[in-house]
């Protein structure tokens, strides 16, 4: 199996030495993504609101990066350093996801990477097919 390493232009991961994303045969393995500018600049410090959303918009382009979309993810786990977070978490999951929802996993930690970060995600997404509804 061919596995690639998946970037964007320019990469805000590269100075840590992480890879953005692996695509390993038809699935993608997202790094955790967090409200970094493309520059690698914290964007929203101290505003769970902004960093959410600019999480999420990480999250598309490195899977459309990918050839992937946020349709097509299987499975994320959400860092949150605050669990009074987690109502607004399950209204981004609704406005970013599509239904059958991805397995989900959201956890509290101390401190993520960069300590004015609040939240981070990280992601397994197909590319290509689709995710199919439970059968009835």
């Amino acid at each position: 199996m061919e596995s690639r390493q998946i970037a964007t232009t320019p990469d805000p991961y590269a100075p840590f030495h992480i890879s953005q994303a692996i695509r390993a045969g038809d699935f993608i393995f997202v790094s955790g993504q967090a409200a970094l500018s493309d520059t690698g600049e914290i964007v929203g410090v101290g505003d769970f609101d902004a960093q959410a959303e600019a999480t999420f918009s990480n999250l598309r382009k490195i899977l459309e990066a990918a050839g992937s979309t946020l349709k097509q993810v299987v499975k994320v786990t959400i860092f949150l350093t605050d669990m009074s977070h987690f109502p607004k978490m399950i209204d981004l999951r609704a406005r970013h996801f599509t239904k059958p929802y991805p397995a989900d996993t959201i956890v509290e930690v101390r401190q993520l990477a960069l300590p004015e970060l609040m939240i981070e995600i990280e992601a397994v997404a197909l590319t290509s097919g689709e995710i199919l509804p439970a059968r009835t």
